[in-house]
């Protein structure tokens, strides 16, 4: 089969089946033999894997897993494409091809079917739109993973990874950090891209925890105040925690717990490492 890494096979591949870019879908389809080998590398993917791929598009990244998995699943959600992916993939025995939503797809069940329980890897290029929930549900529904290896828009990426006290440090930084060790492994410029998106790509593993750094008594809970905290990014983290009216916090109640962890009361929640968020999840 043609390597659509190599972008006049892709075209002619879209060309063949008269394909048209969905908007709604977020479709950018890599042409760049590099960064997929780099991709690759990066996911450490043997035959001893099975990976779940999320968004395949044509099947560019698929034929590389392929080569190198033991059983590839591919979710997508796009009806027109799986017709082209069974064909680009018709030379692969080791694919499932499953035409749905991911975040509604029970992943726990694929991880049982297709790997025996065992932790699977998530390889993707996933559409911008939607790269949070899709991260946030893998982690949340505790899937058995070992790693996530994606590409994502430049600052999600940064965002995924920076430390307290930056402009990117938010929600996201501490839920990635709570489950996973994240590392950008390459940045991808637009022109790796047919469509060309308007904006940086980079490429960004999350290899899985087997416990997470720090303990908390109840997960839910501390995201719950994350989540609150930064809400209200300008305000202090006593007025964005008595604002949340699931939480049910006294201002009082709040003030105390910081006066125990040694914090000033005009302290913003984007100050506050993980830990001192689980610490004041475990107080509160």
């Amino acid at each position: 089969m043609a390597n659509l890494g190599i972008p006049q096979n892709t075209i002619a591949v879209l060309q063949k089946y008269n394909f048209n870019f969905q908007k709604k879908f977020g479709q950018n389809f890599l042409i760049d033999t590099h960064v997929l080998e780099k991709i690759m590398d990066s996911a450490e993917i043997t035959k001893e894997d099975c990976v779940l791929e999320i968004g395949p598009g044509i099947g560019t990244m698929t034929q590389y897993l392929a080569e190198r998995a033991g059983h590839v699943v591919v979710v997508e959600v796009d009806k027109n494409l799986i017709p082209i992916l069974r064909d680009t993939l018709s030379a692969y025995d080791n694919v499932t091809i499953i035409n749905n939503d991911i975040l509604k797809v029970d992943v726990n069940r694929i991880a049982k079917e297709k790997n025996d329980g065992k932790p699977i890897k998530v390889v993707a290029n996933l559409p911008y739109y939607i790269t949070t929930p899709i991260i946030m549900g893998l982690f949340e529904s505790h899937v058995p993973l070992q790693s996530i290896t994606i590409m994502v828009q430049k600052e999600v990426a940064d965002r995924m990874q920076v430390g307290p006290g930056t402009k990117d440090y938010g929600a996201l930084s501490l839920a990635v950090q709570y489950y996973a060790k994240p590392e950008i492994v390459a940045n991808v410029p637009p022109n790796c891209f047919i469509p060309r998106p308007n904006v940086g790509s980079a490429v960004i593993r999350l290899t899985r925890y087997e416990k997470p750094p720090v303990d908390v008594k109840d997960e839910s809970r501390m995201f719950a105040l994350i989540r609150a905290s930064f809400n209200q990014r300008r305000k202090t983290l006593v007025n964005g925690l008595t604002n949340a009216p699931e939480l049910k916090l006294s201002k009082e109640r709040v003030l105390e717990a910081l006066e125990k962890m040694e914090l000033p009361p005009t302290v913003r929640g984007e100050a506050l490492t993980l830990e001192q968020f689980a610490l004041l999840s475990n107080i509160l």
